[in-house]
């Protein structure tokens, strides 16, 4: 957490007089929105106006959540959102550990903007910010955005809407309180914010239960081809670009494809590769299980990093290429 001065320091800019907008990473997820809203309705419930600006377009799952609709998309607007972050006097960057996290557009803007820049995040090795409050063993950005509220000593301005925005967070990271790092905080935290209007089956539903018939067309054909490797402890799942437009894919149709293959009795690992639309990349998503460490292996060989059981990579080959190559460095590690 922020030191007892950083945190008085932090206070005094949370002024209605100062601009303060609210960034988080490229690809956003539900813990990267629920924690920009839920401190936009935190900052709003005292008495302050601030904005949301993310690189690109966000799941439709995660559009219900309160004035999610209002958040400022850069790919869209690119003009409004480099006004925004130049003229910003406070930059809250959140759920993302450097600004090439970010993208390609929004980076070179958070690095030359004048504003304060103050850091709220989980993932491992974070840039140097005006103000960083970095904790890997928190597990989700949603809960470190409740534990600043606390320690301004202003949990009392918790309401439905932050509640909502925050739980979402959570739950969406810790793969429904079902990962390693959820900790008893964790259940703390959540029962906090149930108490202030948070509705554990109503955010589930309206999360979850979104499925498009392309996503279930596509969980079908992954789910028909996984194939084990490692002596069944490895579950490598894929989708091609092809495969993509053939069923008609839209954005967040493959969120949580990955944890399939942790399903699978035995297995430590779980690895999703799937095709990028436009560009000649491959996209991959890593988890895996106890000390199994996808972090580390995704930063030696594969361009990504994340945290210790859930990471990402790019690989700049093509898929089948990148499955082989995959199969070559996992079956050297030695666990």
């Amino acid at each position: 957490m922020f030191s007892t001065s950083e945190l008085s320091e932090i206070n005094q800019l949370l002024v209605p007089e100062n601009k303060i907008i609210i960034i988080t990473h490229y690809n956003p997820d539900g813990d990267a929105i629920g924690s920009s809203l839920g401190m936009k309705h935190f900052l709003k419930a005292k008495g302050i106006a601030s904005e949301i600006v993310v690189p690109n377009d966000f799941p439709k799952f995660l559009k219900w959540m309160p004035e999610a609709k209002k958040i400022t998309i850069a790919d869209y607007k690119r003009k409004k959102a480099w006004e925004m972050i130049n003229e910003a006097d406070v930059i809250f960057i959140l759920d993302f550990n450097a600004p090439h996290r970010s993208g390609n557009l929004l980076a070179p803007w958070i690095e030359k903007a004048k504003g304060v820049k103050i850091l709220i995040d989980h993932h491992q090795q974070p840039d140097h910010f005006d103000f960083v409050y970095s904790d890997t063993s928190v597990p989700a950005t949603c809960q470190m955005v409740y534990h600043f509220v606390k320690a301004l000593g202003e949990e009392n301005l918790v309401n439905q809407e932050i509640a909502e925005c925050l739980y979402t967070g959570i739950m969406t990271d810790t793969g429904g309180f079902r990962f390693r790092s959820t900790s008893a905080d964790t259940h703390r935290i959540v029962a906090h914010l149930i108490e202030k209007g948070a509705d554990p089956a109503k955010i589930s539903s309206d999360t979850w239960d979104t499925n498009t018939v392309s996503r279930l067309h596509l969980l079908a054909l992954i789910l028909g081809r996984i194939e084990l490797t490692k002596d069944g402890k490895v579950a490598i799942l894929y989708l091609t670009r092809e495969e993509l437009k053939k069923y008609g894919y839209e954005k967040g149709d493959t969120e949580g494809f990955v944890n399939y293959g942790l399903s699978i009795s035995g297995t430590v690992m779980s690895a999703f590769f799937i095709e990028d639309l436009y560009e000649d990349f491959i996209k991959i998503s890593f988890r895996s299980k106890d000390d199994v460490d996808v972090n580390q292996f995704s930063r030696k060989y594969f361009n990504g990093g994340g945290h210790i059981n859930a990471a990402g990579g790019k690989y700049f080959e093509n898929i089948s290429n990148t499955i082989e190559d995959f199969k070559e460095k996992v079956n050297q590690e030695n666990w």
